[in-house]
């Protein structure tokens, strides 16, 4: 009924994770404004763009793009910080259905057959209580159709946090991190790798490594975020 819908905006009011300003009815998670003025970098339009410059050594990477610039110091940067750090997963919900749905457009989705989020370790997911990834991941799902599988590939050692790292150290922290549990699930199909954040392009190396042991495998690659060094 309108009127409960009324009287739960008037006590809980929703602000925009961006600029702060209180949501209309219509809005979630960011205002019209915001929404209009992300920071959209647009690679789907660029083949050989600064994400798949990172596996241009694999012909067995089809595609890659992020759908937008994470600055640090940027007003942006709190979106992300909501999803990982301030327990709102569903940011990542919202944020990968409207990718999906921006991109969806070009192609880039074309022949994916299976959506495969990148996994935290047991112990960070323990503390956080999620995997943000699986949420992204969800958000694509919902607007392509193509079913998530998470029973593909695991996180087998606990590394630090990259947040501090430089290029080289960050390289090093995932080296053989990742391995494939359920190979049957995705051999010989084309799948799409889904990150929160990429910056030196680290982990999704690493977790693409591990899946390239799977005959017969394709793989393209979605980063929520793209930020540089």
């Amino acid at each position: 009924m309108k009127w409960i819908s009324d009287l739960k905006e008037l006590l809980f009011p929703r602000y925009c994770k961006v600029c702060g300003q209180r949501l209309m009815r219509s809005e979630q998670h960011l205002c019209l404004g915001c929404l209009l003025d992300l920071p959209r970098t647009h690679y789907e339009q660029q083949p050989e763009n600064l994400l798949m410059q990172h596996f241009l050594e694999w012909p067995e990477v089809v595609r890659a793009t992020a759908y937008f610039h994470y600055y640090k110091e940027g007003k942006y940067s709190g979106l992300i910080h909501h999803l990982k750090y301030y327990d709102h997963p569903e940011v990542g919900t919202y944020l990968g259905r409207l990718a999906a749905n921006e991109l969806r457009q070009s192609g880039f989705f074309d022949g994916i057959d299976l959506i495969i989020p990148v996994p935290l370790s047991k112990k960070k997911q323990r503390k956080r209580g999620y995997n943000q990834c699986d949420y992204i991941a969800r958000g694509i799902s919902e607007g392509t159709g193509i079913a998530v599988e998470t029973r593909c590939i695991e996180r087998t050692i606990d590394t630090d946090t990259q947040t501090r790292k430089g290029s080289a150290e960050r390289w090093k922290n995932t080296e053989g991190v990742f391995h494939v549990t359920e190979s049957t699930l995705f051999k010989n199909k084309h799948v799409l790798v889904v990150d929160d954040v990429s910056t030196t392009g680290s982990t999704l190396h690493a977790c693409i490594s591990a899946l390239l042991t799977v005959p017969g495998v394709h793989i393209s690659v979605f980063a929520l975020a793209k930020t540089t060094e």
